[in-house]
C-alpha cells in the first residue's frame, strides 16, 4: 500500500480518520484556551506550561496500571467513552470561579483515563490497514493531526479573543461529542485483541516482557525523551511571544505536516533506516537558536523547520511494529504514545521550571540541547535494524538479509538483559 486513494479505498479507514481528526482539533482548542486562562490568571510560566501538557504526566500512572486495557477491551466503544468523558471535562473546565487546584486535578484525571487511548486507538489502525499501510495510516493521522492543529492553534487564538477562553473550551467540548458519534456510527465493532480483562497485575507483565527486549528498549526510549523535551519548548510558546503563541504553534503544526508528508508517502524503505537519525537531530538542534532570542519572523522559521523533525516517530513506531507480536501491538503503541505523553510533560515541567528561573527563551534552547544530547547517545543502540525475531539483522530495503549458515537459518532468540 503505497498511495492515500489505496488507503481510503480501505473499508472504515475514513470514519476512523475523520474521528481522530476531529478530537485532534478539539484537543488543540481547549490546550490554547486552558493554557491562556492559566497564564493570564497567574502569569507563571510553569503553570501555563503545565495546564497545557501537564496531564501528559499522570500518563506515567495510567502507563503502570491500566494499559493493559489497549488490548482487552472493545476498541469502538472504548474509544467512543474516552471522547465523551474528554469532553465532560473540557466543560468542568469552563465553570466560571473553578479554583486552580480543581482545574488540575481534571486534568491529572483525564491524563490517568486516557492512557490507553492511544494503544486503542493504534492499534485498531492496524487492524484496518493491512500491516505494511501501517506507516502510511499512521503519517495521514499525524498529516491530519499537523493540519486539525494549524487550523485549531489558528481558530482558537481568534475564538479565545472572541468568545474567550472559556467559550473555547465549550467548543472544544462541543467537538469532542462529534468525534464520539463519528467512532460509535462509523465504525464496526470489534472483540478486544486479547482475551482477559485488564488488571494492573497484567499491565505491569506485559510492559515487562515489551521492555526486556534490548531492541525494544532503544526504541521506546528515542520515541519518549527525545520528543517529550522538544515539546517542552513547546510549552513556552505563549510565555516566549504571549501574542503571537497560536502562529508558532500553528508553525509547528506546518513543519510536522510537511515533515510527515515527506517520510510518510514519498520516502523508499531503503531510505528509511538512514533518515532516522538525522531526523531525530533536526527535532532539536534547530532550538538552540532560541539561546539568542530571536525575532517572531526567525523564532516561526526554526519552530517550523525543527517540527519536520516530529517524523522520526513514524520510522520508529514503524520498527516497534515489526519487533513486536501482534498480540501485543495495541500494548505496546499504548506504552510508547504513553510515555511520549508522559515525557512531554516531564519536557514541559523543565522547561517551565528552567524559564521561571531564568527566561522563556533560555528555557527552549536547554531542553533543546538536552534533546540533542539523548538522541546521540542513543544513536548506536538503534544503529543496526532488528526484525521482529529480534535477532536477524534487516538490509537497506527493510527485509531479513539471507542467512549464510544453515544454523543462523532461523530466528536467534531475542536479545534481553
Amino acid at each position: 500500500m503505497r498511495t492515500y486513494r489505496e488507503l481510503f479505498r480501505t473499508p472504515e479507514f475514513t470514519p476512523f480518520f475523520a474521528a481522530a481528526s476531529v478530537q485532534t482539533a478539539a484537543q488543540t482548542a481547549t490546550g490554547l484556551a486552558l493554557g491562556t486562562l492559566v497564564y493570564a490568571r497567574t502569569g507563571s510560566p510553569l503553570l501555563s506550561a503545565l495546564a497545557m501538557f501537564g496531564p501528559s504526566l499522570a500518563q506515567v500512572a495510567g502507563a503502570l496500571t491500566l494499559l493493559s486495557a489497549a488490548d482487552r477491551l472493545p476498541p469502538r466503544a472504548a474509544l467512543t467513552a474516552l471522547a465523551l468523558l474528554s469532553a465532560g471535562a473540557a466543560g468542568v473546565q469552563a465553570v466560571p470561579g473553578l479554583p486552580l487546584w480543581a482545574a488540575f486535578a481534571v486534568l491529572l484525571v483525564m491524563g490517568v483515563a486516557a492512557s490507553p487511548g492511544g494503544g486503542v486507538r493504534y492499534g485498531l489502525l492496524n487492524e484496518i490497514v493491512p500491516r505494511e499501510g501501517f506507516l502510511l495510516g499512521r503519517s495521514v493521522l499525524n498529516m491530519a493531526g499537523g493540519a486539525m492543529q494549524i487550523c485549531g492553534f489558528a481558530v482558537g487564538g481568534a475564538l479565545v479573543a472572541v468568545f474567550s477562553a472559556r467559550g473555547t473550551l465549550l467548543i472544544g467540548a462541543a467537538l469532542y461529542v462529534v468525534a464520539a458519534a463519528v467512532t460509535r456510527l462509523g465504525l464496526t465493532a470489534r472483540p478486544a485483541r486479547a482475551t482477559g480483562r485488564p488488571s494492573v497485575r497484567e499491565t505491569w507483565r506485559t510492559n515487562a516482557s515489551l521492555w526486556s527486549s534490548t531492541p525494544r528498549r532503544y526504541v521506546f526510549l528515542a520515541l519518549w525523551v527525545p520528543n517529550g523535551l522538544v515539546v517542552g519548548c513547546e510549552s513556552l510558546y505563549v510565555a516566549y511571544a504571549p501574542g503571537h503563541a497560536g502562529l508558532l504553534f500553528a508553525g509547528g503544526a506546518l513543519g510536522m505536516l510537511a515533515g510527515d508528508t515527506l517520510v510518510g508517502r514519498f520516502v523508499a524503505v531503503r531510505w528509511r533506516a538512514r533518515l532516522g537519525a538525522p531526523l531525530r537531530l533536526l527535532l532539536a538542534a534547530p532550538y538552540l537558536l532560541f539561546a539568542l532570542r530571536p525575532g517572531l519572523p526567525l523564532a516561526l522559521a526554526v519552530v517550523v523547520v525543527a517540527s519536520a523533525g516530529f517524523a522520526a516517530s513514524l520510522l520508529l513506531q514503524e520498527r516497534l511494529l515489526a519487533l513486536t507480536p501482534p498480540e501485543l501491538s495495541g500494548q505496546a503503541l499504548g506504552l510508547s504514545s504513553s510515555g511520549m505523553l508522559a515525557m512531554q510533560g516531564v519536557g514541559a515541567a523543565v522547561a517551565g521550571g528552567i524559564a521561571q528561573l531564568t527566561s522563556p527563551a533560555t528555557g527552549m534552547a536547554a531542553v533543546a540541547g538536552l534533546s540533542v544530547a539523548v538522541t546521540l547517545a542513543l544513536a548506536p543502540g538503534l544503529r543496526t535494524p532488528v526484525d521482529a525475531d529480534g535477532g536477524r539483522l534487516l538490509g537497506a530495503d527493510g527485509s531479513p538479509r539471507a542467512s549464510r549458515t544453515p544454523r543462523t537459518a532461523h530466528p536467534a532468540p531475542e536479545e534481553t538483559t
